[in-house]
């Protein structure tokens, strides 16, 4: 998907800076002002003459703004604003929620830019992948890297807040809302492009995508194995071999992410390969129902064998010098007189394959009896495409119908149509490269040095307000570091194009992908590695269902009716639901 990014004003860093100075009020320690007349009492007025009322009073009041007087809490980086108060942690908590959402955006913008230079391989395969998790990988190390073993048990609770968090709102909230912005009317099971009608019609209109976008979300349907994985000592009420579970996991989530980013790497290379495959397909069954057209008879006999009488007539009528071999120059003006209008069709190309299916001499031309074997062949595979019997009968004309509509809506789906996305050439290609580089650079500065404050004012403000740290993460921290890829998908998706909608989904599946393979992975690292206890069953519950249900449901269908979006909005607050009722009510944490 092509965004154009958009730059901050230079002032942006200035006014942040204010705003942070502006939380120093909440300072590293509470420091309460006592007289010595404070301090001792003369046993009649308790307490330097002032009125314990009007103390409890002051008491009240203030607790609301600030924390207790023997509570303090640690600065970051020895510098950074915190607090221990429930409003001051929620200003806290937007700020740097804020520029965790600013450095989401800088390396969304700086790898749209290096994209544009370096084209999609390497980097679509593996560098744009990783820097879109960067931000949500970079809160979950933070989240259980710092501190004791204590310490860092109670803190992870945020990162696998974060992971399911960003999971459901991505696969909930933003699939359902792009499949309600962007629905068309829905005709013979597809949606027409540009063509919304109907309204808020729930099984007449909708969204389609191509059949990528289908392996797209059978792949994140797969990476929710090392889930289960590391699951298994839970399911099995086994307290043995829950260390080891985790680095088997681990090595499972890392095979995987290897695997999908070298199938980003070379995706666009099979996906030539097999729209290539698809047109030569579309070609055939052409050529088929032109000949079947202009045939005086059926192409078959009863017997099922090739009528060798017809197709000598229609031999003779393509081969127009009458030299008794069909030359490549006879070829072009048949294909060319199919008229394929619905498909970019490189003649060349298309002329060399059918001279490569008909040529078995390899003599350049075809002769009759390489016509009919050709003819021949091509008919078995309409038949053996549309499920026919071996013998031809009555329904030959029905089945090459049916296998020319079959290839034109394999070729629909793969989604060759680019109208939409015009790719201009870079004209100062080394400036556009420093811009990507210092806004990539810019981006992972800023998501490393803001992360560990974030988690720090998360796990205070749960403190402050006995709000489990889980719901605040789960709730709150997606919108930092996934807002801007959010609204790019929404907007995105108003184009009302199958392409564009095949783009957005296929970018939410991708970012869900990285977030069950490379976040996971972080997260499996730090407790495997700190010796920390896997305790997050109804969290794991949450987003295995999630994931398998939208993975399921995008990798059997293309077309998306509007009554999916509901499933998906349904998942969001019943995910919330399951994970209070299973930890608080069952006990399973």
């Amino acid at each position: 998907m092509r965004r154009s990014p958009n730059m901050f004003p230079k002032s942006f860093f200035t006014l942040l800076f204010i705003f942070i100075l502006s939380t120093a009020v909440y300072g590293g320690r509470v420091i309460v002002d006592q007289s010595s007349s404070d301090l001792i009492s003369d046993g009649v007025h308790g307490g330097g003459g002032r009125n314990s009322t009007s103390i409890g009073r002051e008491r009240g009041i203030i607790s609301l703004f600030a924390a207790p007087v023997e509570e303090a809490c640690e600065q970051s980086y020895g510098f950074l604003p915190c607090t221990k108060t429930a409003l001051g942690n929620v200003f806290l908590i937007v700020v740097y929620g804020y520029l965790m959402f600013t450095a989401a955006t800088y390396l969304s913008s700086g790898s749209e830019l290096l994209l544009e230079i370096l084209g999609p391989g390497l980097i679509g395969g593996l560098f744009l992948p990783i820097l879109g998790a960067l931000p949500d990988a970079m809160l979950i190390l933070v989240s259980g890297i710092t501190g004791s073993a204590a310490e860092a048990q109670s803190q992870v609770s945020v990162g696998i807040g974060l992971l399911a968090g960003s999971t459901v709102m991505l696969l909930t909230a933003i699939w359902g809302t792009c499949c309600t912005v962007g629905k068309c009317d829905i005709v013979n099971s597809i949606a027409v492009d540009l063509k919304d009608t109907k309204g808020l019609s729930f099984t007449g209109s909708g969204v389609s995508t191509d059949i990528w976008t289908s392996y797209a979300a059978m792949i994140m349907a797969v990476s929710v194995l090392p889930f289960i994985v590391v699951q298994l000592p839970q399911i099995f009420h086994s307290n043995s071999g829950r260390h080891l579970s985790v680095l088997i996991a681990l090595i499972i989530s890392l095979s995987l992410l290897l695997s999908y980013c070298l199938y980003q790497v070379f995706q666009p290379w099979i996906q030539t390969r097999k729209l290539d495959y698809v047109k030569h397909k579309h070609v055939i069954s052409g050529i088929l129902k032109h000949l079947k057209k202009h045939a005086l008879g059926r192409l078959f006999t009863d017997h099922g064998t090739p009528n060798i009488e017809v197709l000598e007539k229609l031999f003779n009528a393509i081969d127009e010098n009458g030299d008794k071999h069909l030359s490549h120059s006879e070829l072009r003006a048949l294909v060319v007189g199919i008229r394929l209008e619905e498909i970019n069709l490189d003649e060349n190309d298309a002329i060399a394959k059918v001279m490569k299916d008909f040529d078995t001499s390899l003599d350049e031309q075809v002769d009759l009896h390489e016509f009919i074997t050709g003819v021949e062949k091509w008919l078995y595979e309409a038949k053996s495409t549309n499920g026919s019997s071996a013998q031809a009968g009555p329904n030959t004309i029905n089945y090459i119908d049916d296998f020319h509509e079959e290839t034109r809506r394999e070729h629909s789906l793969l989604g060759e149509d680019q109208s939409d996305e015009i790719v201009e050439g870079v004209e100062n290609p080394r400036k556009v490269a420093i811009k990507a580089a210092s806004l990539l650079l810019l981006g992972t500065i800023i998501a490393a040095v803001f992360a560990d404050p974030l988690v720090d004012a998360v796990n205070n403000f749960s403190s402050a307000t006995s709000i489990p740290s889980f719901f605040i993460s789960f709730i709150a921290l997606p919108l930092a570091t996934n807002s801007s890829e959010a609204v790019s998908a929404i907007i995105f998706a108003t184009r009302k194009k199958q392409r564009s909608a095949s783009l957005t989904f296929s970018e939410l599946y991708g970012a869900v992908t990285m977030n069950n393979l490379l976040c996971l992975s972080v997260f499996l690292a730090i407790v495997y590695a700190r010796g920390l206890t896997w305790n997050f069953s109804s969290e794991v519950l949450v987003i295995l269902i999630v994931c398998i249900v939208i993975g399921v449901l995008g990798s059997i269908r293309t077309t998306f009716p509007l009554w999916t979006s509901l499933i998906a909005f349904a998942f969001y607050p019943f995910s919330l639901v399951l994970v209070y009722v299973l930890d608080y009510v069952f006990g399973w944490s």
